[in-house]
C-alpha cells in the first residue's frame, strides 16, 4: 500500500488525503458535545440585524404613525406579559413565534396600503423568522402556546384596532426581539408609554 505521503504528492493524491483523512476530522470537530444544546445556537441572532439604521428607522416610523391612531391605550400586545413562565432559554423562540404572528396575522393583510413601510418592515421580520427556522422550544410547549393564545386573543377582541395597536408597538417588536435573540442585551430597553 502506497505511504501517505506518496499519495499526497500530486494534486489528485492531495484530493484523496483530504478526503480521507481531514474531512472526518473537521466534521466530528464541529458536531456538538454529547449532551450539548444545539437549541440555543439555533436561536441567536446576529447583533448586526438590529444595527442598520435604516430598518430601524422604517420599523419605529411605522410604529409612531399606527400608534397615533390607536384608541386604545389601556392594552399591550407586546410586553413581559409574553414571558410569563417561559424560562430564559426559550424567549428567543417566544419571539420567533410572536413575529411570524404579526407577520402573517397583520402585516400581510388589508394595513399594507394604510401604512408606509409596512411591506419593508414585514420583510426584514420575515427574514429574522427565517434565520431562525432551526429555534426550537426546550421543555414544554404549553405556556408559550398559551401566552401567544392570549396576545391572539387580545388582538381580536380589539377588532380593527387590535392590527392597528400591533403595528404601534412594532417598536416594542423589534426590541423584544433584539433583546431576546442577541447575546449582548439592549441597555434600557423595553420601555414605551402608553
Amino acid at each position: 500500500m502506497a505511504s501517505l505521503h506518496t499519495l499526497s504528492k500530486g494534486f489528485p493524491g492531495w484530493v484523496f488525503f483530504c478526503c480521507c483523512c481531514c474531512l472526518p476530522l473537521l466534521l466530528t470537530s464541529s458536531l456538538p458535545l454529547k449532551g450539548a444544546s444545539t437549541a440555543h445556537h439555533a436561536c441567536r441572532l446576529r447583533k448586526i440585524n438590529f444595527q442598520q439604521p435604516y430598518i430601524r428607522n422604517r420599523t419605529y416610523t411605522l410604529a409612531k404613525t399606527a400608534s397615533a391612531s390607536d384608541k386604545d391605550t389601556d392594552n399591550r400586545l407586546i410586553g413581559q406579559q409574553l414571558f410569563v413562565n417561559i424560562r430564559e432559554n426559550n424567549r428567543c423562540y417566544m419571539m420567533k413565534r410572536v413575529v411570524e404572528l404579526v407577520v402573517k396575522d397583520v402585516l400581510l393583510t388589508e394595513v399594507k396600503s394604510q401604512y408606509p413601510y409596512v411591506e419593508e418592515v414585514a420583510q426584514f421580520l420575515a427574514s429574522l423568522t427565517s434565520e431562525l427556522s432551526s429555534c426550537q422550544f426546550s421543555g414544554k410547549r404549553d405556556h408559550i402556546e398559551k401566552n401567544l393564545e392570549q396576545m391572539k386573543s387580545k388582538m381580536e377582541q380589539l377588532g380593527e384596532n387590535g392590527k392597528t395597536k400591533a403595528i404601534g408597538e412594532l417598536d416594542l417588536l423589534f426590541d423584544y426581539m433584539e433583546n431576546a435573540c442577541t447575546d449582548t442585551p439592549k441597555k434600557g430597553g423595553n420601555k414605551k408609554k402608553n
